[in-house]
């Protein structure tokens, strides 16, 4: 029996680790995957953050090199790991949650090799469970190659001709300019205009300025916040409008429909591409939570700043838990501060 289980061994769990470590509370972070930082190394390999190292740590440790260095994958997965040997979190690998369910004061966590009990459960496991991909797949013919970006790694996978990127996020883009410097025929779909910002503006990084300007660390509830989070998906970086400029990218409108080997946008265009990647996010699966009044009609549990109605069981990790860089290594940590606390006063 532990005063606090946490679900998840990702940047999150990694974080609240961090804290808890701090204390005499006994605990123990369950991860599904055989090794930290496993879910950075799986993505495709041109990944880059965005965001600088000086802004792509953890509590109480740097990421090595150059601050305004824009990380790999490969770099925040190996410093993950390095970040959970350095403070010797107490991590148990390959085990998946199957059900969590709360018996009077504990909550009870059945897993694939377990049950365990604990007084207090943190999921930190975040929103981006299982791949969402559009109904509208289902009709296109199987002579076109299809696949969602979560299964992209590179353009080999690719077969000859046009590709369209359906998705107007950070990697949809990420993964058509790839595509498209690589001389494929490049589409990209999106539901609504694109917002660019570039990523440094006199010489520094744009997260220093949204730093300086209490923007990025502006409470989702301010004026600030809710404004930043009304604008939806940010495009960081020039490389997208560059590739549009010179013709290597045509932007598409929303796709709306598709028959056989063709796709309908919102436009009435049409396009018969040869390859789609579904860069369209993610659903959240909590189906594992066996408790009343926790997850809502779309799929997400209801809380406030990662505090839950059932007492000991709190979240972290979920985007705008608390501000823009929630979900992100640059916010976590201060939202694992404050779960730390809450957990503190409950035991």
């Amino acid at each position: 029996m532990y005063d606090a289980l946490v679900i998840g061994a990702g940047q999150a769990g990694l974080s609240l680790g961090y804290y808890l470590k701090k204390t005499s509370l006994s605990f123990l972070l369950l991860d599904e995957h055989s090794r930290i930082g496993e879910s950075w190394r799986k993505r495709y390999d041109s990944l880059v953050l965005f965001t600088p190292k000086s802004y792509s740590s953890l509590p109480g440790m740097g990421v090595e090199g150059c601050p305004s260095q824009f990380p790999t994958k490969e770099e925040i997965a190996m410093y993950l790991e390095s970040y959970a040997t350095h403070y010797q979190l107490p991590i148990q690998l390959n085990t998946q949650v199957k059900k969590l369910t709360k018996e009077m004061d504990l909550f009870v966590v059945e897993t694939n090799a377990s049950t365990l009990r604990a007084r207090n459960v943190i999921v930190c496991t975040g929103p981006f469970h299982t791949p969402s991909i559009p109904s509208i797949a289902k009709t296109l013919s199987t002579t076109i190659n299809q696949m969602h970006s979560s299964e992209y790694r590179n353009p080999s996978q690719l077969a000859s001709g046009s590709v369209l990127v359906v998705g107007g996020g950070n990697s949809g883009a990420q993964i058509a300019i790839e595509i498209a410097n690589q001389g494929y025929d490049t589409y990209l779909s999106v539901s609504k205009s694109l917002t660019h910002l570039p990523l440094t503006i006199a010489n520094k990084s744009i997260f220093w300025w949204l730093d300086r300007t209490k923007i990025l660390r502006a409470n989702k509830n301010t004026l600030v916040g809710k404004a930043f989070r009304k604008r939806g998906n940010v495009i960081f970086g020039t490389e997208l409008n560059d590739a549009v400029a010179e013709g290597k990218i045509t932007i598409k409108k929303r796709s709306v429909g598709a028959t056989d080997q063709t796709i309908l946008f919102a436009d009435q265009t049409t396009l018969n591409p040869d390859n789609i990647i579904w860069a369209t996010g993610y659903t959240p699966d909590y189906s594992w939570i066996d408790m009343p009044n926790i997850i809502q009609e779309k799929k997400r549990p209801l809380h406030e700043r990662g505090v839950t109605s059932i007492k000991g069981l709190f979240f972290l990790g979920m985007p705008w838990q608390s501000q823009r860089g929630s979900a992100l290594l640059l916010g976590v940590g201060s939202d694992a501060g404050f779960i730390h606390q809450k957990i503190l006063e409950n035991n």
